[in-house]
Protein backbone atom coordinates (compact mmCIF):
# COMPACT_ATOMS: atom_id res chain seq x y z
CA UNK A 1 0.00 0.00 0.00
CA UNK A 2 1.05 3.61 -0.59
CA UNK A 3 0.95 6.18 2.20
CA UNK A 4 1.12 9.91 1.46
CA UNK A 5 2.25 12.32 4.16
CA UNK A 6 3.40 15.94 3.94
CA UNK A 7 3.84 15.76 0.18
CA UNK A 8 5.83 12.50 0.24
CA UNK A 9 4.84 8.95 -0.68
CA UNK A 10 6.14 5.65 0.64
CA UNK A 11 5.21 2.01 0.22
CA UNK A 12 4.43 -0.12 3.31
CA UNK A 13 3.38 -3.72 3.84
CA UNK A 14 -0.09 -3.75 5.41
CA UNK A 15 -0.90 -3.40 8.22
CA UNK A 16 1.38 -0.75 9.70
CA UNK A 17 0.93 1.32 12.87
CA UNK A 18 0.50 5.10 12.53
CA UNK A 19 3.44 5.86 14.81
CA UNK A 20 5.72 3.69 12.65
CA UNK A 21 4.56 5.56 9.54
CA UNK A 22 5.46 8.87 11.19
CA UNK A 23 8.86 7.49 12.22
CA UNK A 24 9.58 6.47 8.63
CA UNK A 25 8.11 9.42 6.73
CA UNK A 26 8.20 12.39 9.13
CA UNK A 27 10.68 11.68 11.96
CA UNK A 28 10.68 15.37 12.84
CA UNK A 29 7.11 14.82 14.13
CA UNK A 30 7.94 11.72 16.15
CA UNK A 31 8.07 13.57 19.48
CA UNK A 32 5.23 16.00 18.78
CA UNK A 33 2.58 14.01 16.89
CA UNK A 34 -0.47 13.06 18.96
CA UNK A 35 -2.26 11.19 16.16
CA UNK A 36 -2.93 11.54 12.45
CA UNK A 37 -5.73 12.90 10.31
CA UNK A 38 -7.02 10.61 7.57
CA UNK A 39 -9.50 12.71 5.67
CA UNK A 40 -12.08 13.80 8.22
CA UNK A 41 -11.09 11.17 10.80
CA UNK A 42 -8.51 11.10 13.60
CA UNK A 43 -6.35 7.99 14.03
CA UNK A 44 -4.56 7.02 17.23
CA UNK A 45 -0.77 6.67 17.14
CA UNK A 46 -1.08 2.93 17.81
CA UNK A 47 -3.83 2.41 15.22
CA UNK A 48 -3.06 0.11 12.29
CA UNK A 49 -3.51 1.27 8.69
CA UNK A 50 -4.33 -1.42 6.13
CA UNK A 51 -4.94 0.47 2.90
CA UNK A 52 -3.44 3.30 0.89
CA UNK A 53 -4.34 6.75 2.20
CA UNK A 54 -3.18 10.29 2.90
CA UNK A 55 -2.16 11.05 6.49
CA UNK A 56 -1.29 14.30 8.21
CA UNK A 57 0.22 14.49 11.71
CA UNK A 58 -1.92 15.93 14.50
CA UNK A 59 0.06 18.12 16.90
CA UNK A 60 -0.81 20.19 19.94
CA UNK A 61 -1.23 23.18 17.62
CA UNK A 62 -4.36 21.48 16.23
CA UNK A 63 -7.63 21.76 18.14
CA UNK A 64 -8.03 17.98 17.90
CA UNK A 65 -4.51 17.49 19.26
CA UNK A 66 -5.34 19.51 22.36
CA UNK A 67 -8.53 17.48 22.83
CA UNK A 68 -6.57 14.21 22.57
CA UNK A 69 -4.12 15.50 25.17
CA UNK A 70 -6.89 16.61 27.52
CA UNK A 71 -8.77 13.29 27.31
CA UNK A 72 -5.63 11.36 28.16
CA UNK A 73 -4.71 13.74 30.98
CA UNK A 74 -8.22 13.48 32.41
CA UNK A 75 -7.77 9.71 32.64
CA UNK A 76 -4.51 10.24 34.55
CA UNK A 77 -6.37 12.50 36.98
CA UNK A 78 -9.18 9.96 37.45
CA UNK A 79 -6.67 7.19 38.11
CA UNK A 80 -4.84 9.40 40.63
CA UNK A 81 -8.12 10.13 42.39
CA UNK A 82 -8.89 6.39 42.45
CA UNK A 83 -5.56 5.79 44.19
CA UNK A 84 -5.57 8.75 46.58
CA UNK A 85 -9.29 9.09 47.44
CA UNK A 86 -10.96 5.89 46.22
CA UNK A 87 -14.25 6.79 47.90
CA UNK A 88 -14.48 10.19 46.14
CA UNK A 89 -15.60 11.26 42.69
CA UNK A 90 -14.95 14.42 40.70
CA UNK A 91 -17.06 16.52 38.37
CA UNK A 92 -15.09 18.00 35.46
CA UNK A 93 -16.92 21.20 34.60
CA UNK A 94 -15.54 23.91 32.33
CA UNK A 95 -12.52 25.57 30.77
CA UNK A 96 -10.74 28.44 32.41
CA UNK A 97 -8.02 29.70 30.06
CA UNK A 98 -5.87 26.68 29.21
CA UNK A 99 -7.09 24.86 32.28
CA UNK A 100 -10.15 22.85 33.26
CA UNK A 101 -12.05 23.54 36.48
CA UNK A 102 -13.34 20.59 38.50
CA UNK A 103 -14.72 19.91 41.96
CA UNK A 104 -14.91 16.91 44.26
CA UNK A 105 -18.49 15.77 44.78
CA UNK A 106 -18.20 14.78 48.43
CA UNK A 107 -15.95 17.47 49.88
CA UNK A 108 -14.19 20.77 49.24
CA UNK A 109 -10.73 20.52 47.74
CA UNK A 110 -7.80 21.46 50.00
CA UNK A 111 -4.16 22.18 49.28
CA UNK A 112 -3.26 18.86 50.91
CA UNK A 113 -5.59 16.96 48.53
CA UNK A 114 -4.38 18.88 45.48
CA UNK A 115 -0.72 18.26 46.32
CA UNK A 116 -1.36 14.54 46.85
CA UNK A 117 -3.18 14.27 43.51
CA UNK A 118 -0.42 16.22 41.70
CA UNK A 119 2.23 13.86 43.11
CA UNK A 120 0.21 10.76 42.19
CA UNK A 121 -0.39 12.04 38.66
CA UNK A 122 3.35 12.58 38.24
CA UNK A 123 3.92 9.01 39.43
CA UNK A 124 1.35 7.65 36.95
CA UNK A 125 3.01 9.55 34.09
CA UNK A 126 6.39 8.15 35.15
CA UNK A 127 4.93 4.60 35.12
CA UNK A 128 3.97 5.13 31.45
CA UNK A 129 0.89 2.91 31.77
CA UNK A 130 -0.82 1.95 28.48
CA UNK A 131 -4.33 3.12 27.63
CA UNK A 132 -5.88 -0.13 26.42
CA UNK A 133 -8.78 0.21 24.02
CA UNK A 134 -11.50 -2.47 24.09
CA UNK A 135 -14.88 -2.84 22.44
CA UNK A 136 -17.59 -3.15 25.09
CA UNK A 137 -21.30 -3.71 24.84
CA UNK A 138 -23.55 -1.12 26.40
CA UNK A 139 -24.82 -3.73 28.89
CA UNK A 140 -21.28 -4.63 29.99
CA UNK A 141 -20.43 -0.95 30.52
CA UNK A 142 -23.61 -0.33 32.50
CA UNK A 143 -22.86 -3.30 34.76
CA UNK A 144 -19.30 -2.06 35.31
CA UNK A 145 -20.38 1.46 36.23
CA UNK A 146 -23.11 0.12 38.51
CA UNK A 147 -20.47 -1.87 40.41
CA UNK A 148 -18.17 1.14 40.69
CA UNK A 149 -20.94 3.48 41.88
CA UNK A 150 -21.10 5.77 38.83
CA UNK A 151 -24.87 6.22 38.59
CA UNK A 152 -24.45 9.23 36.29
CA UNK A 153 -22.84 6.99 33.64
CA UNK A 154 -25.35 4.14 33.96
CA UNK A 155 -28.22 6.60 33.49
CA UNK A 156 -26.53 8.22 30.49
CA UNK A 157 -25.73 4.92 28.77
CA UNK A 158 -29.39 3.94 29.00
CA UNK A 159 -30.00 6.62 26.35
CA UNK A 160 -27.09 5.58 24.11
CA UNK A 161 -28.40 4.63 20.63
CA UNK A 162 -25.62 2.14 19.82
CA UNK A 163 -24.96 -1.28 21.39
CA UNK A 164 -21.14 -1.23 21.24
CA UNK A 165 -18.52 1.46 21.76
CA UNK A 166 -14.82 1.79 22.70
CA UNK A 167 -13.81 1.73 26.37
CA UNK A 168 -10.35 2.52 27.68
CA UNK A 169 -8.63 0.65 30.51
CA UNK A 170 -5.65 1.88 32.50
CA UNK A 171 -4.31 1.05 35.94
CA UNK A 172 -7.28 -1.07 36.92
CA UNK A 173 -10.09 1.32 36.00
CA UNK A 174 -12.16 1.73 32.84
CA UNK A 175 -13.56 4.90 31.24
CA UNK A 176 -15.09 6.06 27.99
CA UNK A 177 -14.22 9.28 26.22
CA UNK A 178 -15.58 10.89 23.07
CA UNK A 179 -12.58 10.68 20.79
CA UNK A 180 -9.18 9.04 20.37
CA UNK A 181 -6.55 8.77 23.10
CA UNK A 182 -2.76 8.70 23.37
CA UNK A 183 -0.96 5.35 23.68
CA UNK A 184 0.06 5.72 27.34
CA UNK A 185 0.24 7.99 30.37
CA UNK A 186 3.85 8.96 29.61
CA UNK A 187 2.67 11.24 26.80
CA UNK A 188 1.01 13.78 29.13
CA UNK A 189 3.85 15.01 31.29
CA UNK A 190 3.06 18.74 30.98
CA UNK A 191 0.37 19.72 33.51
CA UNK A 192 -0.17 21.36 36.86
CA UNK A 193 -3.00 20.89 39.35
CA UNK A 194 -3.81 23.90 41.54
CA UNK A 195 -6.35 24.74 44.20
CA UNK A 196 -9.00 27.24 43.07
CA UNK A 197 -11.69 28.26 45.52
CA UNK A 198 -13.23 25.00 46.73
CA UNK A 199 -12.28 23.15 43.56
CA UNK A 200 -9.23 22.54 41.36
CA UNK A 201 -7.90 23.71 38.02
CA UNK A 202 -5.93 21.28 35.87
CA UNK A 203 -3.57 23.47 33.85
CA UNK A 204 -2.51 22.21 30.43
CA UNK A 205 0.00 23.65 27.95
CA UNK A 206 -0.79 26.48 25.60
CA UNK A 207 -0.37 25.87 21.84
CA UNK A 208 2.69 28.13 21.93
CA UNK A 209 4.52 25.98 24.50
CA UNK A 210 3.33 22.36 24.45
CA UNK A 211 6.17 21.20 26.71
CA UNK A 212 5.05 23.08 29.83
CA UNK A 213 1.85 23.74 31.72
CA UNK A 214 0.57 27.22 30.95
CA UNK A 215 0.58 29.83 33.72
CA UNK A 216 -2.73 30.22 35.53
CA UNK A 217 -4.58 33.42 34.65
CA UNK A 218 -7.13 34.46 37.24
CA UNK A 219 -10.61 35.14 35.85
CA UNK A 220 -12.76 35.69 38.95
CA UNK A 221 -15.73 37.21 37.10
CA UNK A 222 -15.99 34.29 34.67
CA UNK A 223 -15.55 31.79 37.50
CA UNK A 224 -18.31 33.46 39.48
CA UNK A 225 -20.61 33.35 36.46
CA UNK A 226 -19.95 29.63 36.10
CA UNK A 227 -20.52 29.17 39.83
CA UNK A 228 -23.88 30.94 39.55
CA UNK A 229 -24.87 28.72 36.64
CA UNK A 230 -23.87 25.61 38.59
CA UNK A 231 -26.06 26.80 41.46
CA UNK A 232 -28.89 27.09 38.93
CA UNK A 233 -28.16 23.53 37.80
CA UNK A 234 -28.50 22.38 41.41
CA UNK A 235 -31.71 24.36 41.86
CA UNK A 236 -33.15 22.99 38.64
CA UNK A 237 -31.99 19.44 39.34
CA UNK A 238 -30.27 19.23 35.95
CA UNK A 239 -26.53 18.54 36.05
CA UNK A 240 -26.13 15.98 33.27
CA UNK A 241 -27.73 14.95 29.98
CA UNK A 242 -29.65 12.11 31.64
CA UNK A 243 -31.39 14.63 33.94
CA UNK A 244 -32.55 16.60 30.90
CA UNK A 245 -33.68 13.42 29.15
CA UNK A 246 -35.66 12.30 32.19
CA UNK A 247 -37.56 15.60 32.10
CA UNK A 248 -38.35 15.06 28.42
CA UNK A 249 -39.60 11.52 29.06
CA UNK A 250 -41.71 12.56 32.08
CA UNK A 251 -43.25 15.58 30.33
CA UNK A 252 -41.53 18.07 32.66
CA UNK A 253 -39.53 19.87 29.96
CA UNK A 254 -42.10 22.67 29.38
CA UNK A 255 -41.95 23.69 33.03
CA UNK A 256 -38.16 23.41 32.99
CA UNK A 257 -38.06 25.78 30.00
CA UNK A 258 -40.21 28.33 31.85
CA UNK A 259 -37.90 28.27 34.88
CA UNK A 260 -34.79 28.58 32.67
CA UNK A 261 -36.25 31.60 30.91
CA UNK A 262 -37.31 33.20 34.20
CA UNK A 263 -33.75 32.93 35.50
CA UNK A 264 -32.47 34.55 32.29
CA UNK A 265 -34.93 37.40 32.57
CA UNK A 266 -34.05 37.92 36.22
CA UNK A 267 -30.34 38.16 35.37
CA UNK A 268 -30.93 40.65 32.54
CA UNK A 269 -33.07 42.72 34.88
CA UNK A 270 -30.31 42.74 37.50
CA UNK A 271 -27.78 43.94 34.91
CA UNK A 272 -30.19 46.72 33.87
CA UNK A 273 -30.51 47.75 37.52
CA UNK A 274 -26.72 47.85 37.79
CA UNK A 275 -26.43 50.06 34.70
CA UNK A 276 -29.15 52.36 36.06
CA UNK A 277 -27.48 52.70 39.48
CA UNK A 278 -24.18 53.64 37.84
CA UNK A 279 -25.92 56.40 35.83
CA UNK A 280 -24.08 55.24 32.73
CA UNK A 281 -24.70 56.91 29.36
CA UNK A 282 -23.22 54.12 27.21
CA UNK A 283 -23.31 50.33 27.52
CA UNK A 284 -20.95 48.19 25.45
CA UNK A 285 -22.09 44.58 24.97
CA UNK A 286 -19.49 42.10 23.72
CA UNK A 287 -19.09 38.36 23.43
CA UNK A 288 -17.98 35.57 21.10
CA UNK A 289 -19.91 34.22 18.14
CA UNK A 290 -23.39 32.82 18.79
CA UNK A 291 -23.60 34.09 22.34
CA UNK A 292 -26.90 35.83 21.64
CA UNK A 293 -25.55 39.40 21.78
CA UNK A 294 -28.27 40.87 19.57
CA UNK A 295 -31.24 39.44 21.46
CA UNK A 296 -29.61 40.16 24.81
CA UNK A 297 -29.04 43.79 23.83
CA UNK A 298 -32.65 44.16 22.76
CA UNK A 299 -33.90 42.61 25.99
CA UNK A 300 -31.54 44.80 28.03
CA UNK A 301 -33.11 47.80 26.30
CA UNK A 302 -36.57 46.60 27.38
CA UNK A 303 -35.46 46.39 31.02
CA UNK A 304 -33.84 49.83 30.79
CA UNK A 305 -37.16 51.18 29.47
CA UNK A 306 -38.88 49.75 32.56
CA UNK A 307 -36.47 51.84 34.66
CA UNK A 308 -37.45 55.02 32.85
CA UNK A 309 -34.58 55.25 30.36
CA UNK A 310 -34.86 55.47 26.58
CA UNK A 311 -32.09 53.30 25.15
CA UNK A 312 -30.69 53.74 21.64
CA UNK A 313 -29.35 50.47 20.21
CA UNK A 314 -26.40 50.66 17.79
CA UNK A 315 -24.35 47.84 16.26
CA UNK A 316 -20.57 48.09 16.06
CA UNK A 317 -20.93 46.36 12.69
CA UNK A 318 -22.05 49.70 11.24
CA UNK A 319 -18.48 50.92 11.73
CA UNK A 320 -16.95 48.29 9.45
CA UNK A 321 -14.57 49.57 6.79
CA UNK A 322 -15.42 48.94 3.16
CA UNK A 323 -14.54 45.34 2.27
CA UNK A 324 -11.56 46.34 0.09
CA UNK A 325 -10.02 48.25 3.04
CA UNK A 326 -10.28 45.40 5.56
CA UNK A 327 -6.95 43.69 6.38
CA UNK A 328 -6.43 40.18 5.04
CA UNK A 329 -5.66 36.95 6.88
CA UNK A 330 -2.82 34.64 5.85
CA UNK A 331 -5.16 32.81 3.46
CA UNK A 332 -6.03 36.06 1.67
CA UNK A 333 -9.54 36.32 3.12
CA UNK A 334 -10.73 39.54 4.85
CA UNK A 335 -10.07 39.37 8.60
CA UNK A 336 -13.53 40.41 9.76
CA UNK A 337 -12.69 39.55 13.39
CA UNK A 338 -9.82 42.06 13.66
CA UNK A 339 -10.28 45.37 15.45
CA UNK A 340 -8.66 47.03 12.43
CA UNK A 341 -11.67 45.93 10.35
CA UNK A 342 -13.57 48.73 12.12
CA UNK A 343 -13.18 52.47 11.63
CA UNK A 344 -12.04 52.93 15.22
CA UNK A 345 -11.29 56.69 15.02
CA UNK A 346 -14.78 57.38 13.64
CA UNK A 347 -16.37 55.17 16.29
CA UNK A 348 -14.56 56.94 19.12
CA UNK A 349 -15.42 60.37 17.70
CA UNK A 350 -19.10 59.44 17.44
CA UNK A 351 -19.32 58.01 20.96
CA UNK A 352 -17.36 60.93 22.45
CA UNK A 353 -19.73 63.40 20.80
CA UNK A 354 -22.78 61.51 22.03
CA UNK A 355 -21.44 61.43 25.59
CA UNK A 356 -21.00 65.21 25.39
CA UNK A 357 -24.63 65.57 24.33
CA UNK A 358 -23.76 66.67 20.80
CA UNK A 359 -25.53 65.81 17.57
CA UNK A 360 -23.35 63.42 15.56
CA UNK A 361 -23.68 61.80 12.16
CA UNK A 362 -23.74 58.01 12.47
CA UNK A 363 -22.72 55.54 9.74
CA UNK A 364 -24.81 52.66 8.43
CA UNK A 365 -23.16 49.64 6.82
CA UNK A 366 -24.69 48.08 3.75
CA UNK A 367 -23.87 44.37 3.96
CA UNK A 368 -25.40 43.69 0.55
CA UNK A 369 -22.50 45.52 -1.10
CA UNK A 370 -20.00 45.29 1.81
CA UNK A 371 -19.61 49.05 1.98
CA UNK A 372 -20.67 51.91 4.20
CA UNK A 373 -23.87 53.51 2.99
CA UNK A 374 -23.39 56.99 1.55
CA UNK A 375 -26.15 58.47 3.66
CA UNK A 376 -25.48 58.86 7.39
CA UNK A 377 -28.08 59.62 10.04
CA UNK A 378 -28.09 62.15 12.92
CA UNK A 379 -28.14 60.99 16.55
CA UNK A 380 -28.12 62.83 19.84
CA UNK A 381 -28.49 61.50 23.38
CA UNK A 382 -30.84 63.48 25.58
CA UNK A 383 -30.91 63.35 29.37
CA UNK A 384 -33.15 60.28 29.63
CA UNK A 385 -31.43 58.38 26.82
CA UNK A 386 -28.64 55.79 26.96
CA UNK A 387 -26.52 54.32 24.18
CA UNK A 388 -26.34 50.51 23.91
CA UNK A 389 -23.63 49.30 21.48
CA UNK A 390 -23.20 45.59 20.72
CA UNK A 391 -20.39 43.88 18.85
CA UNK A 392 -17.47 41.54 19.38
CA UNK A 393 -15.01 44.37 20.21
CA UNK A 394 -17.16 46.11 22.80
CA UNK A 395 -14.77 45.37 25.69
CA UNK A 396 -11.59 46.37 23.85
CA UNK A 397 -9.97 49.29 25.75
CA UNK A 398 -9.00 50.86 22.42
CA UNK A 399 -12.66 51.82 21.92
CA UNK A 400 -12.96 53.55 25.30
CA UNK A 401 -9.79 55.67 25.42
CA UNK A 402 -10.50 59.18 26.61
CA UNK A 403 -14.07 58.47 27.76
CA UNK A 404 -15.14 59.19 31.32
CA UNK A 405 -15.23 55.70 32.95
CA UNK A 406 -18.17 56.80 35.08
CA UNK A 407 -20.31 57.15 31.94
CA UNK A 408 -19.56 53.64 30.57
CA UNK A 409 -20.71 50.12 31.43
CA UNK A 410 -19.31 46.99 29.82
CA UNK A 411 -21.20 43.70 29.59
CA UNK A 412 -19.65 40.39 28.58
CA UNK A 413 -22.04 37.73 27.29
CA UNK A 414 -21.21 34.15 26.41
CA UNK A 415 -22.78 30.73 26.22
CA UNK A 416 -21.07 29.19 29.26
CA UNK A 417 -22.59 25.72 29.08
CA UNK A 418 -22.76 23.94 32.43
CA UNK A 419 -24.65 20.80 31.42
CA UNK A 420 -22.38 17.74 31.28
CA UNK A 421 -22.84 14.40 29.57
CA UNK A 422 -21.78 12.84 32.87
CA UNK A 423 -19.50 13.90 35.72
CA UNK A 424 -16.32 13.08 33.76
CA UNK A 425 -17.35 14.20 30.26
CA UNK A 426 -18.13 17.88 29.92
CA UNK A 427 -19.82 19.62 27.03
CA UNK A 428 -17.49 22.38 25.91
CA UNK A 429 -18.88 25.88 25.63
CA UNK A 430 -17.37 26.23 22.16
CA UNK A 431 -19.26 23.12 20.99
CA UNK A 432 -22.52 24.48 22.38
CA UNK A 433 -21.98 27.79 20.57
CA UNK A 434 -21.03 25.95 17.39
CA UNK A 435 -24.32 24.04 17.45
CA UNK A 436 -26.19 27.33 17.79
CA UNK A 437 -24.32 28.83 14.86
CA UNK A 438 -24.84 25.79 12.62
CA UNK A 439 -28.58 26.01 13.21
CA UNK A 440 -28.74 29.78 12.69
CA UNK A 441 -26.54 29.77 9.58
CA UNK A 442 -28.63 27.02 7.99
CA UNK A 443 -31.95 28.60 8.97
CA UNK A 444 -31.30 32.22 8.06
CA UNK A 445 -28.09 32.52 6.03
CA UNK A 446 -28.49 29.62 3.62
CA UNK A 447 -25.13 28.30 4.84
CA UNK A 448 -24.67 24.50 4.94
CA UNK A 449 -23.22 23.08 8.17
CA UNK A 450 -19.97 22.03 6.50
CA UNK A 451 -19.28 25.69 5.59
CA UNK A 452 -19.95 26.82 9.16
CA UNK A 453 -17.69 24.08 10.49
CA UNK A 454 -14.99 24.97 7.99
CA UNK A 455 -14.86 28.62 9.09
CA UNK A 456 -15.08 27.88 12.81
CA UNK A 457 -11.32 27.65 13.40
CA UNK A 458 -10.90 31.14 11.95
CA UNK A 459 -13.71 32.43 14.17
CA UNK A 460 -12.07 30.84 17.21
CA UNK A 461 -8.69 32.39 16.41
CA UNK A 462 -10.35 35.79 16.29
CA UNK A 463 -12.04 35.20 19.64
CA UNK A 464 -8.78 34.14 21.28
CA UNK A 465 -7.11 37.30 20.04
CA UNK A 466 -9.83 39.94 20.24
CA UNK A 467 -12.45 38.87 22.78
CA UNK A 468 -11.28 36.49 25.51
CA UNK A 469 -8.33 38.65 26.68
CA UNK A 470 -10.82 41.36 27.70
CA UNK A 471 -13.42 39.24 29.52
CA UNK A 472 -12.42 40.50 32.94
CA UNK A 473 -12.76 44.13 31.78
CA UNK A 474 -16.53 43.67 31.99
CA UNK A 475 -18.60 45.29 34.71
CA UNK A 476 -21.24 42.58 34.30
CA UNK A 477 -21.09 39.03 32.94
CA UNK A 478 -24.16 37.28 31.51
CA UNK A 479 -24.33 33.56 30.79
CA UNK A 480 -26.60 33.07 27.80
CA UNK A 481 -26.65 29.26 28.13
CA UNK A 482 -30.06 27.67 28.55
CA UNK A 483 -29.95 24.29 30.25
CA UNK A 484 -32.62 22.90 27.93
CA UNK A 485 -31.24 24.16 24.62
CA UNK A 486 -29.48 21.00 23.44
CA UNK A 487 -32.82 19.18 23.36
CA UNK A 488 -34.09 21.92 21.04
CA UNK A 489 -30.98 22.24 18.89
CA UNK A 490 -30.99 18.48 18.28
CA UNK A 491 -34.26 18.87 16.36
CA UNK A 492 -32.49 21.16 13.88
CA UNK A 493 -28.85 20.04 13.79
CA UNK A 494 -28.83 16.25 14.13
CA UNK A 495 -29.90 15.24 10.62
CA UNK A 496 -27.85 18.03 9.03
CA UNK A 497 -24.67 16.79 10.69
CA UNK A 498 -25.38 13.17 9.80
CA UNK A 499 -25.32 14.10 6.10
CA UNK A 500 -21.64 15.15 6.17
CA UNK A 501 -19.63 12.32 4.54
CA UNK A 502 -16.46 10.77 6.04
CA UNK A 503 -14.24 12.16 3.30
CA UNK A 504 -15.18 15.75 4.18
CA UNK A 505 -12.38 17.50 6.15
CA UNK A 506 -14.95 18.70 8.75
CA UNK A 507 -16.28 15.18 9.31
CA UNK A 508 -14.34 14.88 12.59
CA UNK A 509 -15.96 18.03 13.96
CA UNK A 510 -19.40 16.92 12.83
CA UNK A 511 -18.96 13.52 14.52
CA UNK A 512 -17.87 15.20 17.74
CA UNK A 513 -21.09 17.20 17.82
CA UNK A 514 -23.14 14.15 16.87
CA UNK A 515 -21.61 12.20 19.77
CA UNK A 516 -23.01 14.85 22.11
CA UNK A 517 -26.43 14.85 20.46
CA UNK A 518 -26.57 11.03 20.45
CA UNK A 519 -27.23 11.22 24.18
CA UNK A 520 -29.84 14.01 24.06
CA UNK A 521 -33.52 13.35 23.47
CA UNK A 522 -35.14 15.92 21.16
CA UNK A 523 -37.59 18.38 22.70
CA UNK A 524 -41.25 17.53 22.20
CA UNK A 525 -43.64 19.73 20.21
CA UNK A 526 -45.36 20.64 23.47
CA UNK A 527 -42.05 21.81 24.94
CA UNK A 528 -41.21 23.82 21.81
CA UNK A 529 -44.39 25.85 22.27
CA UNK A 530 -43.14 26.96 25.70
CA UNK A 531 -40.04 28.70 24.32
CA UNK A 532 -41.04 32.37 24.63
CA UNK A 533 -40.78 34.70 21.61
CA UNK A 534 -38.08 36.81 23.32
CA UNK A 535 -35.91 33.83 24.28
CA UNK A 536 -32.24 34.15 23.32
CA UNK A 537 -32.59 30.74 21.72
CA UNK A 538 -35.08 32.21 19.22
CA UNK A 539 -32.17 34.14 17.68
CA UNK A 540 -30.94 30.78 16.37
CA UNK A 541 -34.08 28.72 15.76
CA UNK A 542 -36.41 31.52 14.65
CA UNK A 543 -39.66 32.93 15.96
CA UNK A 544 -38.20 35.91 17.84
CA UNK A 545 -40.75 38.74 17.71
CA UNK A 546 -38.01 41.34 18.25
CA UNK A 547 -37.06 41.04 14.58
CA UNK A 548 -40.50 40.88 12.98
Amino acid sequence: MIISMLGKEQSFAAPVVVRDIIAAMAPEYLNTALGCFRGGKALELREAVSESCVLHPITYQNEEGRRIYERSLRFVLLLALHRVLPESDVRIEHSIGYGVYMRLLDRDATQEIVSALQAEMEQIVAEDLPFIREKWSRERAIQYFMRTGHEDKTRLLAYRPYDYFPMYLCGGIAEYFYGVMLPSTGYVSAFHLRLQRTGMVLQMPSPDDPAHASPFVSRPKILECFAQSNRWCDILGCLNASDLNDMTVCGELPQFIRINEALHDQSIGEIAQGVFRRKAKAVFVAGPSSSGKTTFSNRLCIHLRVLGLKPVLVSLDDFYLDRDAIPLEADGQPDLEALSALDVPLLRDCVAGLLRGEMVMMPKYDFTVSKRAEKMYPLQLFQDQILVMEGIHGLNPALHEGFDPALICRVYISELACLNLDHHNRIRTTDARLLRRIVRDHQFRNTPPEDTLNMWNSVRRGEEKWIFPYQEQADFVFNSALHYELAVLKRYAYELLKEIPPENPVYLSSRRLLKILHYILPATEEAMRDIPPLSLLREFIGGCTLYQ
